[in-house]
């Protein structure tokens, strides 16, 4: 008899979604453990190993008795990097359900999903995208580090198509970090890159998950 499909978990977890252009709405969080960047300023370390196995119904069934107390009609995928594992199964059944998805990825792992909201959020050092997601985000969200460039914002911008929003988010909501985004959103302003905006972690602003 085959197994039931298993999916590695760090946490399932009702919150409002604190960042991109979701923000404030009521979400269920899906944690998947992995990740093939591990980037030095991710806020979610924890995630890279740790997390333990879970069927798909298992996850389901979680999701259900949340929402009996907080009914949110989204659930959100992260990481991690959600894309690392095999989620046509999970995202099959939730839609069944009538839920909404959102991924959230860093881009590097292609998964031909019927997610309803796709966020892409490239990382360093390559800043490395798969073609096929140009079309499919919803949002582009990039880390204000302190070695972002202008060069790999306008890079960026111009991978993708002019109504997709490209949201500069500051690191861990640092005041250095928001004065940098403000001052590559003026260079993109000059040269002529449109639909680029500063962010914020609204998680952080309300001490919230």
């Amino acid at each position: 008899m085959p197994q039931p499909h298993t999916l590695k978990i760090a946490e399932i977890f009702p919150s409002v979604q604190g960042e991109g252009l979701r923000q404030g709405e009521p979400t269920i969080f899906v944690r998947l453990s992995g990740c093939n960047l591990r980037c030095p300023f991710c806020d979610t370390k924890y995630a890279w190993e740790e997390g333990r196995g879970m069927t798909v119904e298992r996850v389901k069934d979680r999701i259900k008795a949340l929402r009996k107390r907080f009914p949110a009609k989204w659930v959100c995928l992260t990481g991690g990097e959600p894309m690392l594992q095999d989620l046509g199964a999970l995202v099959r059944g939730l839609k069944a359900d009538g839920l909404k998805i959102q991924v959230e990825t860093n881009g590097t792992v292609f998964g031909g999903l019927a997610a309803d909201w796709v966020t892409v959020s490239p990382k360093p050092e390559k800043f490395a995208v798969h073609p096929r997601f140009r079309r499919l985000a919803k949002e582009v969200k990039l880390v204000v580090t302190r070695d972002l460039a202008f060069a790999t914002v306008r890079r960026l911008r111009e991978c993708f198509p002019a109504t997709t929003p490209l949201l500069l988010q500051p690191e861990s909501n640092a005041s250095w970090s928001a004065a940098k985004g403000l001052r590559l959103i003026g260079r993109c302003r000059r040269n002529g890159l449109e639909n680029v905006r500063l962010s914020v972690q609204l998680h952080r602003v309300f001490r919230l998950r």
